[in-house]
């Protein structure tokens, strides 16, 4: 897929960081260029990632550096669980 094709694909993307308890936390977020970096730079560092164009919508409305809105705390629980979910069941084949 060529640079500029995968570069309109990505569109909005937005970071979360979580360190496994209290509120995960808006840490990048980003459209065009920016958001093609912030994916470029967590699969650099297998940061997991989730294509959820609703959620990351919602996401990119929180202040950088702020905490998700309660309101998102479910749509968010629910990303974290499918990604704790794979990371174990991969875990398990190494």
């Amino acid at each position: 897929m060529s640079d500029k094709k995968k570069q309109r694909e990505i569109q909005l993307a937005a970071a979360l960081q979580y360190e496994g308890t209290g509120t995960p936390t808006v840490v990048a977020k980003g459209q065009g260029e920016v958001a093609a970096r912030i994916e470029a730079i967590a699969r650099r560092h297998d940061v997991p990632l989730v294509k959820d164009a609703v959620l990351t919508g919602l996401l990119a409305n929180v202040p950088l550096g702020e905490e998700i809105p309660e309101s998102l705390f479910v749509a968010v629980a629910e990303v974290l669980v499918h990604i704790y979910r794979v990371g174990d069941s991969l875990d398990s084949y190494q």
